[in-house]
């Protein structure tokens, strides 16, 4: 009999199924144990369910504080995974609590840009993730996300209506660091990631990313 979270993707594989026309690509490049950082683009508060429902292991995430708005909902967030983090970005619990559930062999959702896009295109990555990825060393898998930008709003989750599209790309490894981690560093890992998730994307949700894949690291 499955959990919380468990049902919780079964009803949401048959939400996304029946009210949207639902793709998922690369489920196979999904590694089935260890520390892994799931890193997306975000364009919709429905992105973590609907990649949550496309993944083949458990995910857990962070979600912006506001949302924990009472017992509840706060009750059912913690109970799908989720982990409050404050809107701004600078939230070291936040990334404690990052590292202890990588540090358990758990998968972890990010969105690096740091909040959903208002135009669907690609914003800067924040430095947290390149932090992430090179203190950690876990693997890092990119995916993008297509569609979900036209689900206005949260109870529109459980009827989208729409084309939806979840492309998972290969898993890597970023170089290891020597010595303290500088914020150039972790910029230019933030970076990286950023460009393995528009590789994924199709060009209009690029955004500052398009310029750099087409100077010849495009594949």
């Amino acid at each position: 009999m499955p959990g919380f979270y468990g049902m919780g993707k079964v009803l949401g594989k048959v939400q996304f199924t029946l009210f949207a026309k639902w793709e998922v690509e690369g489920r196979e490049a999904i590694p089935p144990r260890g520390p892994l950082i799931v890193a997306a683009n975000h364009l919709s508060n429905a992105d973590p369910p609907v990649i949550m429902c496309s993944f083949t292991r458990r995910l857990n995430f962070l979600a912006k504080e506001g949302l924990f708005v009472n017992r509840p909902i706060t009750s059912f967030l913690r109970r799908s995974g989720a982990h409050p983090v404050k809107a701004d970005g600078q939230d070291l619990r936040a990334l404690r609590w990052s590292l202890r559930m990588l540090a358990r062999d758990a998968a972890v959702l990010v969105f690096p840009e740091g909040t959903r896009s208002k135009t669907a295109a690609l914003q800067e990555g924040k430095p947290g993730i390149g932090y992430l990825a090179l203190r950690t060393q876990a693997p890092v898998l990119p995916v993008a996300v297509t569609g979900t930008e036209r689900i206005p709003g949260m109870w529109r989750v459980a009827f989208p209506m729409c084309r939806i599209g979840v492309k998972i790309g290969a898993p890597f490894t970023l170089p290891a660091a020597e010595g303290k981690l500088s914020r150039e560093a972790m910029r230019q890992a933030s970076d990286t990631i950023m460009e393995r998730i528009a590789q994924l994307l199709p060009p209009k949700y690029r955004g500052i990313y398009a310029s750099r894949l087409n100077t010849g690291r495009d594949e």
